[in-house]
């Protein structure tokens, strides 16, 4: 498929859609060749180079591409662990200004930068293609009527905190209709409002909302991550929380809410953690940032680059 693409601007970074094609922005310091990386509806991939670059921001303009587009990248450049450099063209990558991210990591070990079974670890390289388990980045419609939306702006010394969780507070409430149990939706439900009103609160803080990843061996145990503190999307709100849709619709259902909430005098405050990622140690897997500029992102130890200080305890910081 030959698609008509012009050079597109460097700035905002991620994707945005302008009602007539949309520009796509990617900040790559290190990286020597970028490949933008589209998908149909049957998961067929589309690969386009992005040549244009200006102040190591890769960016590049297509006309012909809508909203409800999902997308990734192939970053180029030298494998050099040691030297804190991971760019492994093999694997797709989300973008990290994502605003809409479709689906889970399905564990595989193409996920994975470096051969699992090999000696030499994460010195080793993997070949194998990953891109059919890793989320794809989603093209949103930026458009939302906010009405005369504005936030309540309540005082601090009159501020009632109420830090909840969207699964974990409407799941079983049994006044919401069952298809918006454990969502948005069923967050900003008239019955669940009314509810947040009676305790006397006068804001909502929201545990981590953020498109996160269930880890590797909590998943083999049939476990999941419940709290969502291992992010891999900061600017898009986890699907799995969304009773409409993975193609956008999780994030007007997310706007929704706010709405609704800021309608009802509540103010609304998002729980956001900004000290790590999912991808983890070295041995970690490569699904966005570790790929696209491994030394940009992460802070490395000083007398090995192939490792990361681990201020967090998480692998990475």
């Amino acid at each position: 498929m030959n698609l008509i693409h012009y050079p597109g601007k460097p700035y905002p970074l991620g994707a945005t859609w302008d009602g007539k094609g949309v520009n796509f922005a990617l900040y790559a310091n290190n990286a020597t060749a970028v490949e933008l990386c589209l998908f149909d509806e049957h998961n067929q991939e589309t690969k386009i180079e992005v040549t244009e670059r200006t102040h190591y921001i890769w960016h590049i303009y297509l006309p012909e591409i809508s909203h409800g587009q999902f997308y990734g990248y192939r970053v180029h450049g030298p494998y050099e662990p040691q030297n804190g450099l991971r760019f492994n063209a093999n694997k797709l990558l989300i973008d990290p200004y994502a605003k809409s991210i479709a689906g889970p990591v399905n564990w595989h070990e193409s996920v994975f930068g470096y051969n699992l079974n090999d000696e030499a670890k994460d010195l080793s390289f993997s070949t194998t293609d990953s891109s059919p388990y890793i989320p794809k980045s989603v093209v949103i419609n930026p458009n939302f009527d906010w009405e005369d939306d504005q936030k309540p702006d309540i005082p601090l010394h009159e501020t009632l905190i109420y830090e909840t969780h969207v699964k974990g507070f409407t799941k079983l409430l049994p006044e919401l209709p069952e298809n918006i149990r454990g969502t948005y939706a069923g967050l900003s439900h008239p019955s669940t409002i009314n509810h947040l009103k009676k305790l006397g609160i006068t804001a909502v803080e929201l545990m981590p909302v953020h498109h996160f990843i269930i880890d590797e061996h909590l998943q083999k145990k049939g476990l999941s991550n419940y709290w969502g503190y291992n992010t891999i999307g900061f600017f898009a709100p986890d699907v799995r929380y969304s009773s409409s849709g993975m193609h956008g619709e999780q994030v007007i259902e997310f706007k929704q809410m706010v709405k609704e909430l800021h309608k009802a005098g509540l103010e609304v405050i998002i729980d956001v953690v900004y000290n790590h990622t999912a991808e983890g140690s070295e041995l970690g897997p490569t699904l966005c940032f570790r790929g696209i500029d491994n030394p940009c992102y992460y802070r490395l130890t000083d007398d090995n680059n192939r490792y990361y200080m681990d201020y967090t305890g998480t692998g990475n910081t």
